[in-house]
This record gives structure tokens, sequence and C-alpha cells, in this order.
């Protein structure tokens, strides 16, 4: 689907009408699906398999996959107003929809094979299975080329050793896309991709991280001990690991801005309903000078956001004709909305103050969600990184 005019020549952001409707079932399926199940499932940290195929049946979780194989055949623009509703209900859910979108089947589709896609990218994006996205391990975050996971080849099997860790989906994962050294004299370029099936014997699941926010979003360690992936299962060469990873997470840096953004909206709707509502010294607590620039700061940033956003969307919809780089894009944009959701949910509990405090209200866990998006698929310090190699000529 092409990006309509209006939203390709300027800052307007005229959605077209498929936009507007694809936002729209979003929110009203987030409302009414999601929003009454969010705090059991923050409080229980229980995967919500069932709204996810729900989720699934709905083309959300793979909205840029080609109809042909399970998806909605959607732009990046709808697959960021969607998340953005989803995560605005909750950020968990929204994580889970983002890992199996622009981590999982963004992967398969631009470096898989046929049989890949049919096997593996259809099951997950119609939300028949969950997908996994596996780069980093106890003591190699940032620093790839660190891993210490080795996949040795022995005729048409390669043999995985290692330990892999904060890995989300991997409790719930039927499938993970995991990146480990084929040859580590070679740094980041001795780094190969494989897709894992989780029910073949070497592979197994470690614990499960007792995390501060998106609690929903099962994450675990998966360990492998002499497990044999089928060569067939290798995705690119070997050696392409390292450049299929920061490739997606080009894309996957687009979803965590647009779930960032639904977090930072959701902090401010409820902070401007209760400043209309909460009466002190005679007055609805808005009419005060100090919430009131609470209310106008939070707007701005969240306006500045959305902008980003939807223009990171819109270079990586360019970037499938003219097959360039949209990193400069995505990283701006997961730098400035996540910090964003990170100011919004901050202010938010000041506003609602002790109510603020309170699991009686979901602002508390806007707050805790909102911190992982100032850290996972890149920290806030590696976007500032990323940004200024770019700007500077050294990448």
């Amino acid at each position: 689907m092409a990006i309509p005019e209006a939203v390709s020549s300027g800052p307007s952001l005229e959605l077209s009408d498929e936009h507007v409707m694809i936002r729209q079932t979003a929110r009203d399926f987030a409302q009414k699906e999601i929003v009454p199940i969010a705090a059991e499932h923050d409080e229980s940290s229980d995967f919500p398999l069932e709204t996810i195929r729900k989720m699934g049946k709905m083309g959300f979780m793979g909205i840029e996959v080609p109809e042909a194989y399970g998806g909605a055949g959607m732009d990046t623009l709808a697959y960021a107003l969607a998340l953005e509703e989803i995560s605005k209900a909750d950020a968990a859910h929204g994580t889970i929809m983002s890992v199996n979108n622009s981590l999982f089947c963004n992967a398969i589709e631009r470096f898989g094979t046929e049989e890949q896609k049919q096997q593996y990218m259809k099951a997950v994006a119609s939300g028949e299975a969950i997908g996994a996205y596996s780069l980093t391990e106890p003591m190699s975050g940032s620093d790839a080329a660190t891993m210490a996971s080795r996949a040795v080849r022995e005729n048409d099997e390669y043999v995985i050793n290692g330990r892999k860790s904060w890995v989300t989906n991997a409790p719930a994962a039927d499938f993970v896309l995991v990146f480990t050294m084929t040859n580590p004299d070679a740094g980041h370029k001795g780094i190969t991709a494989f897709i894992v099936e989780t029910d073949k014997q070497g592979f197994s699941r470690g614990k499960k991280e007792p995390k501060l926010g998106i609690r929903a979003s099962a994450t675990s360690e998966i360990l492998f001990d002499n497990y044999r992936c089928p060569a067939a299962n290798r995705l690119g060469e070997e050696g392409q690991g390292f450049k299929i990873a920061m490739t997606v997470l080009d894309a996957g840096r687009i979803g965590i801005a647009a779930q960032a953004l639904g977090i930072a909206e959701a902090a401010y709707e409820a902070s401007l309903a209760y400043a209309r509502e909460r009466q002190a010294f005679g007055k609805p607590i808005g009419e005060f000078q100090g919430i009131g620039f609470k209310l106008a700061d939070m707007k701005t940033r969240i306006e500045a956001s959305r902008m980003l956003v939807y223009r990171a969307a819109m270079a990586k919809e360019k970037c499938k004709t003219t097959g360039g780089r949209f990193t400069l894009e995505a990283s701006m944009a997961k730098l400035f909305a996540s910090e964003t959701a990170m100011f919004c949910a901050h202010q938010a509990v000041q506003i609602h103050a002790g109510m603020g405090y309170s699991k009686e209200l979901p602002v508390e866990r806007y707050f805790r969600d909102a911190k992982i998006t100032e850290i996972y698929e890149g920290t806030s310090e590696i976007q500032r990184l990323v940004i200024s190699r770019l700007e500077l000529g050294r990448e």
C-alpha cells in the first residue's frame, strides 16, 4: 500500500482513509479487549496468549507482511499507528506485537528463503505462533562482537551451544531468531543468524526475568546444549548475522518509538482528565500554572515525537523501493519518543500525586513501562552514538 501524497509531501500528516481505519480498529480492539485485562496481567506477569491470538486474526501481528504469508499487507505507517494504540492500552501487548512484526517477521521477509517465509513468517504473522529475537547474552549487550555462544557446522547441520539472555517472548515463543558466533576470530563479521524451533532437543528456557515493567511480555534466558539446527534454517549467509541484526533493529526502533508514543499519550490523557476533575482550593488543579505547564510540556513533546515516529515510518516505506537505510530517522524517533514517554509518565505520577503512586490507577504502570523504551533495542546512549556518527560521516 503506497503512502498517500498528503503524508509524504509535508508535515501536515493528513492520514488516508485506510490509515484512519487501521488506527480506529486498533483503538477499538485495545480499549475493549486489552484495557480490562492489562492490570491483571501486569500483576501476574502471565503471557496474554489469548489476546495475542485475537490480534493475529485481526492482522496486527504481521501488518506489513504480504497477505500471501499470513499478514495484512499494509505499510509501515499503518503499523506505527496500530502499535501506538495497542501500547496506549498496554505496553506489554505492544512489546509482543513489536517483536513479532519488526524483529521476527521483518527479518525473514527481508533475508529469508521462500521456504522459510512459508514455514515461519506465515505462522507468526497470522498469530498461530509466537516469534522472538535473541541477540543479547549475559556478557554481551551493545557490544555484540563479544558474544560467547557458538554454532559449529557439521555436514548439513549447525551444533549450537551457549546461553542467551533478555529474550522477549521467549517463555511463549515457538520460533526464535538467534544470533551466534560461527567464526569468533572475525569479531562481529563472524556472527550468523538462525531460525530456531523451540520444541527440539537441546533447547531449553532459563529463568524468567522479574521485570519492573512490561511484565506480561514474558522475558527469559534461552539455553542451547548441542542443539542441532538444520543448515536450511540459517538466515542469510555465514557472517551476515550482525548486518541482519542491525538492519532489523532499524525497523525495531520504529516499533519501540511507536510504543513509547502510545505510553506517553496514555499518561497525558490520564493527567488531562485528572487535572479537569480534581479540585483543590476551590477549583480544578489544571487551572494552577504549575499543573498547566506540565500538561503543556507533555503535549508538545508528544506531538514532536509523533512527527518523528511517522517520519521514520515513511522513511522505511520509501526505502522498500530505493533500497536505502533509514537508520538516522529510526534512531531519532526512538531516542526522542522514549525519553518523552519517561518524561510524560513521570509528570503524570506527579500530577496525580499520591494516587499516581497507587496501583488503583494505571499511571504507576505507565511509569514502570516507560523506562524500558529508553533501554531495549538500543539504549538512549547508543541512539545518540548512532545519530552523531551518521551526522559526522563516521558510518
